[in-house]
């Protein structure tokens, strides 16, 4: 299970930062989007991979933590996946108004001034 967890969190990584390579601005808010996706993997596999185990025992008796899953991350997670939904909506505007104005999306020609017509 970490095997299959630790590639899975390697090949988004990968893609994003591929993908923030790219010279088109919609192929960089997805990098950044599959960024944030492997992050927050990561950020969920430090609270340990338990299943079927409750996220806080009841009772002031000795605690053992093997036997409980840590809700920090999972809520840390969840915060985390509002606030990237939230910046992707707000990219992805961004770039339909940046489509608008320029009639394009590479980043390369975006940057570059407009010869004068005279």
């Amino acid at each position: 299970m970490e095997l299959v967890l630790s590639l899975g969190i390697g090949i988004l990584t990968g893609s994003g930062v591929w993908l923030l390579l790219r010279p088109r601005t919609y192929q960089v808010i997805i990098g950044l989007a599959l960024l944030s996706y492997a992050v927050n993997l990561f950020i969920f596999s430090m609270g340990r991979l338990k299943v079927n185990a409750p996220p806080v025992l009841p009772g002031a008796a000795e605690i053992d933590p093997a036997t409980f899953a840590d809700p920090v991350p999972q809520a840390l997670v969840l915060t985390a996946i509002v606030i990237g939904l939230g910046l992707t909506v707000y990219l992805i505007m961004l770039l339909y108004r940046i489509i608008l104005d320029s009639k394009t999306i590479d980043t390369e020609k975006l940057f570059q001034p407009e010869p004068d017509d005279e």
